[in-house]
């Protein structure tokens, strides 16, 4: 039987996607919260992400789990609806914002393969809450694929991002979360080689991108 307390890999050095948009939308609400469930960064926001932590609610809805960001005492980057919910195969729910630390592992928690065994991992992760409503029941495939493409939306976005890890690995006393039942290696397999691309728009391919950038001369720019 799978051990979620052994979920991590590392993102490879070579195969970081091009920029893409993922299905989220703001919980309703939300915003009116992020003051007494988020706090702001002791690293920078962008070049400090460094882990991507990924959760699953026991036995919990969507409306429960974010319960808890309204009690102030948690919170979570997305949230990723169950298949009984009608967000399901539609969009993930955006929570916390990416710019703040959103609190999801223990301050006190660490991994020595995570970010050299740094402590308050929120404020150098993200983190990832999978909706489970029935403790027994499996994840639908969808969960499993819209979590790999929102790691892959971070992968792009956050240039020091290196790690994806189970909130068991860095707190095997409080949970086991994402569980046995999450299919770790298929998860991993999605993220770093996903059978397909993801799509981007002619606007953006249209862009030179800035390592193709002819040099100018900066003395010359905006002068009129």
């Amino acid at each position: 039987m799978p051990d979620p307390k052994t979920y991590l890999f590392d993102l490879p050095a070579a195969g970081r996607p091009a920029p893409f948009a993922i299905p989220e939308v703001l919980y309703p609400g939300v915003q009116d919260y992020w003051a007494r469930s988020t706090s702001l960064r002791r690293f920078d926001p962008i070049l400090g992400i460094n882990a991507v932590v990924i959760h699953a609610t026991a036995g919990g809805s969507s409306a429960r789990a974010m319960s808890v960001m309204q009690a102030g005492t948690g919170s979570f980057h997305w949230l990723v609806p169950d298949e009984n919910e009608s967000q399901h195969g539609n969009i993930v729910w955006a929570c916390a914002p990416e710019s703040r630390a959103a609190w999801h592992v223990g301050d006190d928690k660490s991994h020595p393969r995570v970010n050299g065994g740094a402590k308050r991992v929120n404020h150098w992760s993200l983190g990832i809450e999978v909706v489970k409503t029935q403790v027994a029941d499996p994840f639908s495939s969808w969960q499993v694929e819209v979590t790999a493409r929102i790691v892959r939306y971070c992968w792009a976005k956050y240039p020091n991002l290196k790690t994806i890890v189970s909130h068991a690995a860095l707190d095997p006393a409080c949970g086991t979360d994402p569980g046995v039942d999450f299919d770790w290696n298929h998860f991993r397999q999605l993220v770093i080689s996903p059978p397909g691309k993801e799509s981007v728009s002619s606007t953006i391919a249209g862009a030179t991108p800035m390592g193709k950038l002819a040099p100018i001369d900066v003395r010359t720019f905006c002068t009129g």
